[in-house]
């Protein structure tokens, strides 16, 4: 798990490319939020104060057929360089690591930073081709992995370059999220609670099964608790069901009791007639047990008593890690499940690492993001993290 960082290596002089997440929102070629350029500004900075020549690249949005001008990182280039206070060179080249690319690197001196243009423009980028990552190797002398969002896939600029370039080693973002998440993992305090929810029981189903290998207490809410209550032989009317994964549920619940875990499914529940239309539009709504949902009713949150018996939960851990909203949390109504957790590991002791994605969404909405331990910048990434899946993106850093 240890792997060699950016405070490991000798970078004066040297070339170094840096594989960022700047997969930023953007509406009208404008960028409407810069939290993951911020987010690697402690990497990039330093890299430059150590002397070297900073080369970045990423991926932006899902071009399929080649270059897109709307993909383009251009305005990346711009809001860095504002955040730096001192120039990016943009290296606006279709081909990436094309006759442009390599012109501004041959530019460059100690200290300066070069953009590359979005690798997915390069359709051998998700193909892990051979020949895109020999391309990006012969522009640096060293590589930096510093993008926990896409190291869960092997493409080009996630692993493919490892093989061409040395030394390859994580930046402080990543190297964060390897000791948080791998320490919660692999030698928590404890109690250890881990919360899990979101709407798709198939999401999680590798996640269930190795967190139970670790956890001392198991939280399901979300649509995915659904399945595990039909597994218990309740009826529950029109809510989220995966017919297919009652078995699996059953075994799981089988599975904690042997192995001496904890499962706590929700109480009660809060049911609708139907989703919202708008998702954050009104909705009227009943609390039930979660034993007694009317066959004409959706359940769409965790009830009252539910969310007391999973925040006493919470308050009792040493160390709590979070996946997937309690409910239908960009509703008003609907997410009061989701704001006990989230204040209930607020107000904690305990260390507390939301997972990404809803949940990190989630916190950021509620205004108790600065209150949590870490927050994951990779919701796909930590999920594969918590399945005890190897990432790719990861596997080939050089280790300590």
């Amino acid at each position: 798990m240890a792997k060699k960082t950016v405070d490991d290596i000798q970078v004066q002089g040297k070339r170094v490319l840096v594989r960022c997440d700047f997969n930023v929102p953007m509406k009208d070629g404008v960028i409407t939020n810069d939290k993951r350029i911020v987010a690697a500004l402690p990497t990039i900075q330093k890299l430059i104060a150590d002397g070297a020549k900073v080369i970045l690249c990423s991926h932006l949005g899902k071009p399929k057929n080649g270059p897109e001008a709307k993909f383009s990182l251009a305005p990346v280039a711009v809001r860095l360089s504002e955040l730096l206070g001192k120039p990016v060179v943009f290296a606006d080249d279709d081909l990436v690591a094309g006759e442009k690319a390599q012109a501004a690197v041959a530019a460059m001196k100690d200290g300066d930073v070069v953009l590359l243009q979005n690798t997915r423009f390069r359709k051998e980028e998700t193909k892990n081709i051979e020949t895109f990552s020999k391309e990006l190797a012969a522009l640096a002398d060293a590589y930096v992995d510093d993008a926990f969002g896409s190291c869960h896939r092997a493409h080009c600029s996630t692993a493919g370059v490892t093989a061409f370039t040395s030394p390859n080693v994580a930046g402080y973002l990543i190297g964060k999220e390897l000791s948080i998440m791998g320490k919660a993992l692999e030698n928590a305090d404890r109690p250890f609670v881990a919360v899990l929810g979101g709407a798709k029981i198939e999401d999680k189903l590798n996640v269930i099964n190795n967190l139970l290998e670790k956890v001392d207490t198991l939280i399901i809410g979300g649509g995915m608790a659904f399945t595990f209550l039909k597994a218990k032989g309740y009826e529950v009317g029109k809510s989220l069901l995966d017919e297919s994964k009652i078995d699996y549920c059953k075994d799981m619940m089988a599975k904690a009791a042997e192995k001496g875990v904890k499962l706590l499914l929700p109480i009660d529940t809060v049911c609708a007639a139907g989703f919202p239309d708008p998702i954050d539009g009104p909705v009227e709504t009943c609390v039930v047990d979660s034993d007694k949902i009317p066959a004409d009713m959706e359940g769409l949150d965790i009830g009252p008593k539910t969310r007391e018996l999973f925040a006493e939960a919470v308050k009792s851990a040493k160390t709590v890690v979070w996946n997937g909203p309690m409910g239908v949390f960009e509703n008003p109504t609907l997410a009061q499940g989701t704001l006990a957790v989230a204040q209930a590991m607020a107000d904690s002791e305990a260390v507390t690492i939301i997972g990404g994605g809803d949940s990190a969404a989630a916190v950021e909405q509620m205004g108790l993001a600065a209150k949590m331990t870490h927050i994951s910048t990779g919701g796909g990434a930590s999920l594969e993290f918590l399945e005890g899946k190897t990432l790719p993106g990861v596997a080939c850093l050089d280790d300590k």
